[in-house]
């Protein structure tokens, strides 16, 4: 076992905070650490890291794994998380449902619920929210006293820009606080971010990016999203709203995800009178190998292969992942039949990683990455320095 290097902490009482999270983080990269070997790797004295885990073992974040012998000396404690001891929401608004998702603190979702809306205004996503909280916490009560917050995440963009008249688009909410509304609403401190970022962070935390700290992630919502990660840590933009790829014309007319989305394939597949109105009937479909879905697929491996080039050449990242909601197997076909730029930055002989990967798919990929944007923030001081 090693203990990674990281962020430096400080013995200073104003840190209190800052070295909490570094020994959670130290412990949850760990798996299972003594406090000496903590304290060396975040340059705290080994007091200071004793009474920090005193008090996350009172809080019942820690627990005690038995003892290790390193030689000389008495054999030391081993700590790792105690995965009931925090509890972290997420929510993710569509506008045609929410989805909500009670991840433990090991990162394993405990609840999961689909509630269907009546409209997307922002008063009735509000209240089905809340309601959608409260029926978490109702099935897993000890999580009412170890909430660590809530992760929400919307098709962006946020704000009033020059993208608007989407089928992705949330009427009533580009003029107002969404974040303030959420907070108020279930009386947590709220992260509010774009699908593709959340999805981007719950790769990042335990998914096929878990030990590649620079990647972009393509993301499969209703429209095509883009997260980007740099050195563990997600890149917003000014208003939030960096990765909008979607909206990128495509050389022979049209945008990115007018032929690569999910939009785009329910499009194609209900003019060739095939609807498929969610994941599993383009499963199915894909299994079949029905012409009209393998049609829609040659076309959006060249809009992948055009979205590729402007990602890597623009943000040279160690790989590109390919997840969201679509069933594994097209997302499968797209990274294998999408040809890799060979005027790129990313074409390089000493590539660690390949250049394109699929990643987690399915229906609750941006709620469960909502709720990790959360545990992210409490358990993220190791992240910005893995792989």
């Amino acid at each position: 076992m090693s203990v990674l290097p990281l962020q430096k902490g400080s013995n200073a009482e104003r840190s209190r905070f800052r070295n909490r999270q570094a020994v959670l983080g130290q412990v949850r990269a760990a798996g299972a650490v003594g406090r000496a070997e903590i304290a060396r790797a975040l340059s705290l004295t080994t007091q200071t890291v004793s009474n920090i885990i005193a008090e996350l073992k009172q809080d019942g974040m820690l627990l005690e794994k038995g003892t290790l012998s390193a030689g000389r000396g008495l054999p030391a404690m081993q700590y790792a998380l105690n995965p009931e001891g925090g509890y972290a929401l997420g929510i993710e608004v569509r506008p045609d449902a929410v989805f909500a998702a009670l991840l433990d603190m090991a990162g394993r979702a405990v609840t999961t619920e689909r509630v269907a809306l009546r409209g997307s205004a922002p008063q009735l996503v509000l209240a089905e929210l809340a309601a959608a909280y409260g029926r978490a916490l109702d099935a897993v009560p000890q999580a009412r006293a170890r909430m660590l917050g809530a992760g929400i995440v919307m098709p962006g963009p946020f704000g009033v820009t020059g993208i608007t008249g989407l089928g992705s688009d949330l009427d009533g909410w580009q003029a107002v606080d969404a974040e303030a509304l959420f907070a108020e609403a279930i009386g947590l401190p709220v992260v509010l971010s774009n699908d593709a970022n959340a999805a981007a962070m719950a790769e990042r935390i335990s998914g096929v990016a878990s030990e590649i700290p620079t990647f972009a992630y393509l993301y499969f919502g209703a429209g095509l999203g883009l997260g980007l990660v740099h050195r563990g840590e997600l890149v917003g933009g000014a208003h939030g709203n960096a990765g909008e790829i979607g909206h990128i014309p495509l050389p022979g007319g049209g945008r990115l995800e007018d032929a690569l989305s999910r939009l785009s394939v329910q499009r194609h597949m209900a003019k060739a009178g095939r609807p498929a109105r969610d994941i599993e009937a383009l499963e199915r479909l894909y299994t079949a190998q029905d012409a009209a879905l393998l049609d829609w697929l040659d076309a959006a491996a060249l809009a992948l292969e055009h979205a590729l080039s402007v990602v890597e050449n623009i943000f040279d990242p160690q790989t590109v992942v390919l997840g969201g909601a679509m069933p594994e197997t097209i997302l499968d076909h797209l990274v294998q039949t999408a040809r890799l730029p060979e005027r790129s930055v990313s074409n390089r002989p000493d590539a660690r990683h390949p250049r394109l990967m699929r990643g987690a798919s399915g229906r609750m990929t941006a709620t469960q990455g909502a709720a990790a944007l959360v545990l992210h923030r409490a358990l993220g001081a190791p992240l910005s320095q893995l792989g």
